[in-house]
């Protein structure tokens, strides 16, 4: 997967995409991992890092909005991509179909303001 391609695929899934694709045109690290995952599995997951997260009072960008998409995929084999952003602390986690031509859902995480 190449930055450009990746960059393409961020549309309007999630409010995360807009900052995630300016991660990547800014020259931030970014990969996407083989081996897919079932969407619930990865829904469940992410829920529990929900409460954490907002238990914590840590930043996210669409965590929520993420959470949802993927209970909606089901079944649905999903791969996961990571974007960190270069001038922040950000981290962005994408959710992309099997092949990988397609997000499905993009979230934004940062580190609590005391950490």
């Amino acid at each position: 997967m190449t930055r450009d391609g990746l960059a393409a695929l961020l549309g309007e899934q999630t409010t995360a995409c807009g900052p995630a694709r300016d991660a990547l045109h800014a020259g931030g690290a970014f990969t996407v991992w083989d081996g897919p995952v079932p969407a619930h599995r990865l829904a469940h997951i992410y829920r529990s890092r929900l409460r954490r997260t907002r238990k914590r009072g840590q930043p996210t960008l669409a965590l929520a909005a993420t959470v949802d998409l993927l209970e909606q995929a089901g079944e649905e084999l999903l791969r996961i991509g990571r974007i960190d952003a270069p001038d922040t602390p950000w981290t962005f986690l994408l959710f992309l179909d099997a092949a990988a031509t397609t997000v499905v859902a993009c979230t934004g995480v940062a580190p609590r303001e005391n950490s």
